[in-house]
């Protein structure tokens, strides 16, 4: 039987980081105190004009295939993750195709879940490579956030950052991926979203991200601890076997909170939304990356990943790296 497992991590943020104070300096009626205390978020990195989404994804991607060992010829699926794709189509993972040279022929697609985007493209690229159809995949979370906050709007414009992570995944006789699983709600669609639409060459509806920020971290906590426990079951881990804990990084609060319902030490929790603030689909390949890259995450540790979005969705991977 095949499995799949993570041969390689790799992100990309943009520019000089951006502070809380440099935010005031802007105009954004917020400070330092407000948004790190509630937050947890001290920086984030904002794109320029010039750069995109697909250009962050594949220089993430260049990455990850640098620490893997292999080429873009090796590659035979890219699956992008993303709610800010550089256009309507061609997808995102084209243009990565495109830019990184992979050959015609392999197969390439945007999958939206928003920032629980990452860990739902992990598991489907899990299921191509156990089904036998593909053996490399590239799977990328990218964002340009940036480009959708309504910068007058100090409950949501200092939450959320640019950037982009990255992983091979390849196929291996022995499990990399022990676990997965995915849920949505669409009935909870309003609580966080971008209403907008292009019609007739223009945008109808809101073409920022509203947000009912109680409501969604209530709804987290519960379903990050239940998908925790899921994937922990389905793969007869028990919990103290668990090396790390990588949430979305949306909320330091949030990720306190399911960490503390799940018994998961501070320590076991891998944080990056002080730096990145909430890159959506990237903050957990990046956070992953970064732990990986400082020696943290270590070869034949255990990790959890999970994320949660708008639509609502969720879902988390159980992973031996």
């Amino acid at each position: 039987m095949m499995f799949s497992r993570i041969a390689g991590t790799g992100s990309f943020v943009p520019g000089e980081p951006v502070s809380n104070q440099d935010l005031v300096a802007r105009g954004v009626d917020t400070s330092d105190e407000w948004v790190s205390e509630r937050t947890g978020i001290r920086c984030r990195h904002l794109v320029s004009d010039g750069t995109s989404t697909s250009q962050m994804a594949a220089e993430a991607a260049r990455r990850a295939l640098d620490a893997a060992g292999l080429k873009a010829a090796d590659i035979d699926l890219v699956i992008v993750a993303t709610t800010t794709p550089d256009m309507v189509f061609p997808s995102t993972a084209c243009l990565v195709q495109n830019a990184l040279g992979i050959p015609a022929g392999a197969a390439a697609f945007d999958l939206q879940a928003v920032c629980s985007g990452f860990v739902y493209a992990l598991t489907v690229a899990d299921k191509f490579i156990r089904s036998g159809s593909h053996r490399r995949v590239l799977v990328i979370g990218a964002e340009t956030l940036s480009r959708i906050l309504d910068w007058s709007d100090r409950t949501t414009c200092v939450l959320f950052g640019d950037g982009a992570g990255a992983v091979v995944l390849v196929a291996d006789e022995t499990p990399g991926i022990l676990a997965a699983a995915m849920h949505a709600d669409g009935t909870q669609n309003e609580i966080l979203s971008v209403s907008a639409k292009l019609s007739s060459g223009g945008v109808l509806g809101c073409p920022f991200i509203r947000m009912d920020g109680q409501a969604v971290f209530k709804y987290a906590v519960r379903v990050l601890s239940e998908v925790a426990h899921e994937v922990l079951e389905q793969a007869a881990l028990p919990l103290a076997q668990l090396d790390w804990l990588i949430p979305h990084q949306a909320n330091i609060r949030i990720m306190q909170a399911v960490a503390k319902k799940l018994g998961v030490p501070s320590d076991q929790v891998i944080v990056t939304v002080d730096r990145h603030g909430n890159t959506s689909a990237a903050s957990v390949p990046l956070a992953l990356d970064v732990a990986v890259r400082d020696g943290r995450i270590k070869a034949g540790q255990t990790v959890l990943l999970e994320g949660v979005g708008g639509g609502f969705t969720w879902g988390a991977a159980l992973l031996r790296y």
